[in-house]
């Protein structure tokens, strides 16, 4: 963003607020929001909340009445040490388990959310699965209403002379289509013409238009989808300050850890992982989090499965790698993540943590190991961060209905966000950091990222 538009910007915040800026009060203004480069919105909306709260006699601000403001906001973040045991990466960091993080429901006609506070069984009703689909393209279409190209345009203007279009839920022929999978049960959107005899003729269709996760914020501000908890403006303004500053923190990614196959494949696996340890032992700074994913035996924990005793053995062993690296051990984090044919129930989804049984000698010796659901979330500061464990792309490729389009794309990783056992990828989507750390025990690949930077180094032992 350009000074010049700052500034504007900034001259407008406050005339909507009923203040007029002097020069010297805008010179401060500026000079506030030079500390918090990226974050200069949520900068300015603090300063004039706390503007507002202020005994001013005027509406027409100078310089010494936005300094006062100014000064009592730098001291506060100051306050804050990045380095104080209070605010270590480890207290910065919150895993959010799928059982638990809050669940909400739009209401269509007052299009508002609210949370959904009643008691979740166990078991769904026949209704449930109807009930899933609806919410599904309620969610949809709500944020669809919101997209410049699906608005309706205002005063009734005609909508050849606007460049948006209008919807409909009738569907009928298809001639060309969009990048992606498109499976049973997936909603789509059309562009097409309805004939005068009511069949809607489609000549494209594809899926709904993403939307700009800063814009998704914006707008549901103040409801907490993701489970971390609601931060107030100031809050959110200080841990972003702080995650800038965390310039040493990593997160260590493997899928596929298999630790039961035979004997021989066994001490090969965790040889390599103990190439991975010894690795990071030996850095300057150690990372914060190991993030280790299923699945955990090469063939699925179902009842042909014996082998619970020697899984339970070699989590154990695990543990004892893990202690034998006394800087890791110390100041690093460990995240257990089930993979689809881990124990547990059968093949729903979200999954809940690894067994008891097979973990309770490895929580004996890393008591702050943590053992969560697949999915899982991750709050590190201001940052939300997802783990998913699962074969999407063999199960997308297999339930497509339409082969996918290769006009746009013909990676299919670009038609679907992985994380399976396929090749390693990472890219950016609409301002969102996905990738795919690979398949750890089948080609020793892995990832690293940096939440810091949101950049992701993709890793691979030598064969």
């Amino acid at each position: 963003m350009g000074a010049g538009e700052i500034r504007r910007r900034v001259q407008k915040k406050f005339k909507l607020r009923g203040f007029t800026l002097k020069v010297d009060a805008l010179e401060e203004a500026l000079s506030f929001l030079s500390h918090f480069q990226d974050a200069e919105d949520e900068a300015l909306d603090l300063l004039l909340d706390e503007i507002d709260k202020e005994s001013l006699k005027s509406s027409i601000l100078d310089g010494e009445a936005v300094r006062r403001v100014v000064n009592l906001l730098l001291e506060a973040e100051t306050a804050v040490d990045p380095t104080s045991p209070a605010v270590s990466s480890r207290s910065a960091l919150r895993v959010v388990d799928a059982f638990v993080i809050p669940r909400f429901c739009y209401d269509p006609i007052k299009q508002v959310f609210y949370e959904y506070i009643g008691k979740l069984s166990i078991h769904g009703e026949a209704t449930d699965k109807a009930a899933l689909y609806k919410d599904r393209y309620q969610l949809l279409h709500q944020r669809l209403t919101r997209d410049k190209y699906f608005s309706k345009p205002v005063f009734d203007a005609e909508m050849v002379d606007s460049e948006s279009c209008e919807k409909t839920d009738i569907l009928d022929s298809l001639h060309k289509i969009t990048s992606g999978f498109f499976v049973e049960n997936t909603v789509i959107v059309a562009e097409g013409e309805l004939l005068s005899n009511g069949i809607f003729k489609v000549n494209t269709c594809g899926f709904p238009p993403l939307e700009d996760r800063d814009d998704s914020l914006s707008l549901l501000m103040g409801l907490d989808f993701f489970g971390g908890g609601v931060v107030t403006t100031e809050e959110n303004l200080r841990m972003s300050a702080m995650e800038k500053k965390a310039e040493n923190d990593m997160f260590v990614i493997l899928s596929d850890v298999w630790m039961v196959i035979s004997i021989l494949l066994v001490e090969k696996a965790m040889e390599k992982l103990s190439v991975v340890l010894d690795g990071y032992e030996s850095l300057e700074v150690v990372p914060s989090l190991f993030v280790l994913m299923g699945n955990f035996c090469s063939r699925p924990c179902n009842l042909s499965f014996h082998s619970f005793s020697n899984l339970r053995t070699q989590f154990e062993k695990l543990g004892e790698m893990i202690k034998a690296h006394p800087r890791i051990n110390e100041q690093s984090r460990f995240l257990f993540i089930p993979g689809p044919d881990d124990a547990g129930p059968a093949k729903v989804l979200p999954r809940c943590a690894l067994p008891n049984y097979l973990i309770e000698e490895l929580q004996k010796l890393i008591p702050t190991a943590i053992f969560s659901s697949n999915p899982c979330r991750v709050k590190f500061y201001t940052q939300e961060i997802v783990f998913f464990r699962q074969d999407l792309l063999y199960r997308m490729r297999r339930s497509s209905l339409i082969p996918p389009s290769s006009e746009e794309t013909t990676d299919p990783f670009e038609h679907i966000v992985l994380g399976d056992r396929s090749e390693q990828k990472a890219f950016k989507y609409t301002g969102i950091t996905c990738f795919n750390p690979g398949s750890f025990s089948s080609d020793g690949t892995f990832a690293a990222y940096r939440p810091c930077t949101q950049e992701v180094e993709l890793s691979a032992l030598e064969s």
